[in-house]
């Protein structure tokens, strides 16, 4: 009897170690598995995201807000240009033809010592306030009834101020026009001329004396 007791406690003690064994096992990889983990982490964390072939996701406040100094689209895109309350209409009147009015309905002129290419105006001063160049203000279009926008452009004239061109001719009213629809400085000085909605001289209805110049 002796004998059985001894050998089933051997037995059971055996089977204790070995159970022990596989537990301390078991723990053991356990423990280096997460030891193995938490080192990748570590590494992957130290690294620049570059290292790794991809970019740290964005944070859901950063892909919302731009970064700072950065423009907005709407910033980047030039401005339309305003439109003026200056008009330029292109008519046909009797006698005269096809002129090119503005928003008052006084003719406008075109001045052959000016220059088109490049545009360039040539009356200043005393001959400015003869002829009153089409002005509008810097940045701005005039607007257009009839004339073709490709051949409209603007200058900026000796005094700083915004004139008006067609065709790349400066613009201009006469300050003797008896009103509006009127044509008093119509070949005046032989460089003087009612323009068209084409930019080209009108040559119709010139004074005695004075002939159309070649085209």
């Amino acid at each position: 009897m002796i004998r059985r007791n001894r050998i089933a406690i051997a037995v059971a003690g055996g089977m204790a170690t070995v159970l022990a064994l596989v537990m301390w096992s078991t723990n053991a990889v356990g423990v280096q598995g997460t030891n193995v983990a938490q080192t990748g982490s570590a590494v992957e964390a130290a690294a620049a995201p570059g290292d790794y072939g991809y970019d740290t996701p964005a944070t859901s406040s950063e892909a919302v807000a731009p970064a700072a100094g950065a423009q907005t689209s709407a910033a980047q895109t030039p401005a339309a240009p305003a439109v003026s309350n200056i008009r330029l209409v292109a008519k046909t009147v009797d006698k005269m033809g096809d002129v090119v009015q503005d928003g008052d309905g006084r003719t406008l002129y075109r001045f052959d010592k000016d220059t088109p290419k490049p545009p360039a105006s040539n009356c200043n001063d005393k001959c400015a306030e003869t002829w009153p160049p089409v002005e509008v203000a810097a940045g701005s279009t005039p607007q257009l009834e009839g004339v073709d926008p490709a051949l409209v452009g603007t200058i900026v004239r000796a005094d700083g101020k915004t004139q008006v061109t067609l065709a790349g001719w400066a613009l201009y009213t006469y300050s003797k026009d008896p009103g509006p629809g009127k044509w008093a400085g119509q070949g005046v000085g032989g460089t003087w001329f009612v323009i068209q909605p084409d930019g080209k001289r009108n040559v119709q209805c010139l004074p005695p004396g004075v002939t159309a110049p070649a085209a």
